[in-house]
């Protein structure tokens, strides 16, 4: 392996390069090199070295000056560098060190001494380039096994929600096509706000079916009764909200507490008369306030068992009307200004 390796030696006395060359020779390295530090330095560009022997004392810039400038360097800052230096005082070794050299080797060069040092430090330079390669796969290993075990997870939510969106749909007077259609819905005011990522617009899409999953738990003469609540019947229906809260509060990923919010605040309104909370405007997550948009619009629009179905036009002025009070404006702004997909959406 030692036929691959590179060396840059740089020394403005070229009687030490040969010197040193002669030394090395039979290890059948390879070698480059600089009679001072500009030359180095331009070398190292366009050349990839494993090691260099580093004069201290040059004329322009000293060895000093070189190895802080290889040490800036992305490219460069990982080649070992060893000073090639007749100062053997503690402090010029100390600075030597303190600049980034690996090693020192003093003059005249004992061949034993440099053969021993260049093997040594090109053995550590080439386990610690293994070292980081085999780290790096590894960290992408685990960051491809991580993503893969979180998309499993996100799947898993989604898979949850469709089967407790299946119970929900048994139970209520919620339909699957109301379901998806305020999914739908919902995705669609989420594209279209401006402060929204699609990420958020999906997360949103995936939750909102759970809107009323707490309708579970409602007795079946409260959510089936075919005409007009009464109060104690009315609070009992309003639950719906905290029932499922209590339910899904317990999971932090994504999608689960995203349902969790929606079904939680998706009956408060904008001016803070809603329930169960009161919340008001920006107190209301914005998902809530978009799937009550959602949720409201295809309710009016669609027949249920305590009610006809409104015509579009009245829906759409019902929403209209209740901008700032109701709803939240922008949302309602936004709803107003592509009705016709929303029109749409509603035909399911």
């Amino acid at each position: 392996m030692s036929e691959n390796f590179h060396i840059l030696i740089v020394d403005d006395v070229s009687d030490n390069i040969q010197v040193a060359m002669s030394i090395l020779k039979e290890k059948n390295y390879q070698f480059s090199f600089a009679l001072n530090g500009e030359q180095a330095l331009e070398l190292v560009e366009s050349n990839s070295f494993d090691l260099i022997l580093l004069d201290i004392m040059m004329p322009g810039q000293s060895g000093y000056e070189v190895c802080q400038q290889l040490k800036k360097q992305k490219n460069t800052q990982d080649i070992p560098v060893i000073f090639l230096t007749a100062k053997v005082d503690v402090d010029s070794i100390k600075e030597g060190f303190e600049v980034g050299a690996v090693d020192y080797i003093t003059k005249p060069f004992h061949p034993e001494e440099l053969i021993a040092r260049v093997k040594t430090h090109l053995e550590l330079y080439t386990a610690k380039r293994i070292l980081k390669k085999y780290n790096l796969n590894l960290k992408n290993s685990l960051l491809f096994r991580e993503k893969r075990f979180m998309t499993e997870l996100e799947e898993n939510q989604k898979e949850m929600i469709y089967v407790l969106t299946e119970l929900m749909e048994a139970n209520s007077d919620e339909t699957g096509r109301h379901i998806r259609r305020v999914a739908e819905c919902s995705r669609l005011l989420a594209h279209y706000h401006p402060s929204i990522t699609e990420e958020d617009a999906q997360v949103i899409f995936h939750a909102a079916p759970m809107h009323d999953i707490g309708k579970i738990a409602i007795p079946h003469e409260i959510l089936h009764k075919p005409g007009r609540l009464t109060e104690e019947e009315f609070n009992i229906m309003k639950t719906h909200t905290t029932l499922a809260h209590n339910v899904l509060k317990i999971s932090d990923r994504k999608f689960i507490k995203a349902a969790e919010v929606i079904a939680m605040q998706h009956h408060e309104k904008w001016n803070g008369t809603g329930y169960p909370q009161g919340l008001a405007r920006e107190e209301i997550h914005i998902y809530a306030r978009i799937v009550a948009i959602a949720d409201v619009f295809d309710a009016l629009t669609h027949k249920r068992v305590y009610k006809e179905a409104w015509s579009i036009d009245d829906a759409v002025e019902y929403i209209a009307q209740h901008k700032s009070t109701q709803f939240d404006p922008v949302l309602v702004d936004i709803f107003v200004e592509h009705i016709d997909e929303f029109i749409a959406i509603s035909r399911f």
